[in-house]
């Protein structure tokens, strides 16, 4: 996971953490807060962000506004939709262009929905932040206890079942490498 925070240092506090945790109806919410006072102070945001991750809350709410975050989240999900997209254009060009040409577009859409997933599965797979996606839903945001904080752009995490994502690149990206190596079996094998 990328070095992008997790936990606070209250206003003069010594050193301990200012976590919130609020218990919402069958969901629970946490609150990591950054303070930029002490040395140590990026550490401790990047520590209590990882043990809420790894706690698997339902919301996490980050303030102030971490640009990491949400980042990281969205080159996670480019990859996977980059694989999928790739992959479809892979397996569905030879339907639609002649048989002759379609291998030139095939091809190298096989080869980047490979890459993708490959680069997905190294990097995001095993990460506890590809569980999380950015939450922009207005009427979501509005259930949670944004109201307690002093950022009014915090970034919200909200905890998703990714297993079905997964597949789905897996699927499409194995299914371009066959056809993949199939084609280049028959163009380079006569």
């Amino acid at each position: 996971m990328a070095a992008w925070g997790r936990r606070r240092l209250g206003p003069g506090s010594s050193g301990g953490s200012s976590r919130e945790r609020v218990s919402l109806s069958a969901t629970d919410c946490y609150i990591v807060h950054e303070i930029y006072n002490g040395e140590n102070a990026q550490d401790q945001f990047e520590y209590e962000l990882e043990q809420a991750l790894e706690a698997q809350y339902k919301y996490i709410v980050i303030e102030p506004t971490r640009a990491e975050a949400a980042r990281w989240i969205t080159v996670g999900n480019c990859l996977h939709k980059t694989a999928v997209l790739a992959g479809t254009a892979c397996l569905f060009t030879p339907l639609a262009l002649p048989l002759d040409y379609s291998h030139y577009i095939s091809l190298p859409a096989g080869v980047l929905s490979l890459a993708c997933c490959t680069l997905y599965g190294i990097s995001w797979q095993f990460d506890p932040c590809c569980k999380y996606q950015v939450e922009y839903d207005a009427y979501k945001l509005s259930r949670l206890p944004l109201h307690t904080l002093t950022s009014s752009t915090p970034v919200v995490l909200v905890r998703k079942d990714d297993l079905h994502r997964k597949r789905l690149h897996n699927t499409i990206a194995l299914a371009a490498l066959v056809y993949c190596v199939k084609k280049i079996y028959e163009l380079y094998a006569v």
